[in-house]
């Protein structure tokens, strides 16, 4: 199984948490793999991001 990655970014952090905790909950648990959080600091405002690495689990049987 190959992992894949979602960018999840927003420069308001009520939008940016809400669409990472969306995603997040969208998964089992034990398919995500990493998230790596950052912030950049834009003219007024701050840009949010995080990349979520995960890797969905096939069916038994199922090749990848």
């Amino acid at each position: 199984m190959n992992p894949k990655f979602k960018l999840i970014s927003s420069n308001n952090f009520d939008l940016f948490e809400e669409r990472l905790n969306e995603f997040v909950e969208s998964l089992p648990t034990e398919v995500i793999l990493e998230v790596k959080f950052a912030t950049t600091a834009l003219n007024t405002t701050v840009e949010y991001s995080a990349l979520v690495q995960y890797q969905q689990a096939g069916s038994w049987g199922q090749g990848d």
